[in-house]
């Protein structure tokens, strides 16, 4: 069989396993909705008031986003990686022709494919219930699949040393709980010590958060009348070069980890 082939394959086979658990596809698609309903909705934002949710609704819309772009991949390929493991799937593996890397590529194509969508629905949603003023930029697609890639291969990494599935899912947990308030998402830099504003630069999730807002937002913080910061001034294409270098780099790392015998 052709590469083209074996991937073909385990494409389909990954799509058909995440199918057939329910609850992973109500979780991926009804999870970040409710946390617009929640937040855009209910919260919303208090564009003078002080405190979160203080910044104009478009501020928010990468937030949102990584919700999906960060807890799923690490959760579900991070599962995936641990179920093989426990059922010594990657011994069997070893035997075919389907390289390791080739396995990881064909879950992270699904992955992109299953958040690209639920994405662009959580994108319509915001549209409907905070009505940001945002720009439906072409660079949001590139944007949204490498960040899938990029927590795929971190997601790889968690599976291939975590003891199990349950290690798995707390410690995918504890990274990106951390990440998803601390990446320039829901807290803007301001709100933040000083000393603390240079390691937010260490958070891949940052330049996924950073180039969405610049690609799609340009909207000055006000109070008061006085403009404290323009969010359009990050380049959204040298972002999108950093967040896709770090992807290529945790896939491969990712490849790398997956165990070849357990």
């Amino acid at each position: 069989m052709s590469r083209v082939g074996r991937l073909s394959a385990s494409v389909r086979a990954a799509a058909l396993s995440f199918l057939r658990r329910r609850t992973a596809v109500f979780f991926t698609f009804l999870f970040p909705l409710l946390i617009v309903l929640i937040f855009g909705a209910l919260v919303q934002t208090q564009p003078t008031d002080g405190g979160l949710f203080t910044e104009p609704p478009g501020y928010y819309v990468p937030g949102y986003l990584a919700v999906v772009v960060l807890f799923t991949p690490l959760s579900r390929v991070g599962s995936e990686v641990a179920r093989h493991r426990e059922g010594n799937r990657f011994e069997k593996l070893a035997t075919t022709p389907l390289r390791r890397w080739e396995w990881l590529l064909a879950q992270t194509i699904v992955n992109v494919l299953i958040i690209g969508l639920a994405a662009l629905l959580l994108l319509g949603l915001l549209v409907v219930v905070t009505g940001p003023e945002i720009y439906f930029s072409p660079l949001l697609v590139p944007f949204v699949a490498f960040g899938v890639a990029l927590f795929c291969g971190i997601g790889a990494l968690l599976g291939s040393f975590a003891d199990s599935q349950d290690g798995v899912i707390a410690a995918s947990n504890a990274l990106a709980l951390p990440l998803l308030f601390l990446s320039e998402t829901f807290v803007p830099p301001s709100l933040l010590p000083e000393w603390f504003r240079p390691l937010l630069d260490l958070s891949p999730l940052t330049y996924f958060s950073r180039g969405v807002r610049a690609a799609t937002f340009d909207h000055p913080s006000l109070v008061d009348g006085v403009v404290l910061a323009s969010y359009g001034g990050d380049d959204p294409l040298v972002n999108l070069a950093v967040l896709t270098g770090l992807a290529i780099l945790a896939l491969a790392l990712g490849a790398f980890a997956l165990p070849t015998t357990d």
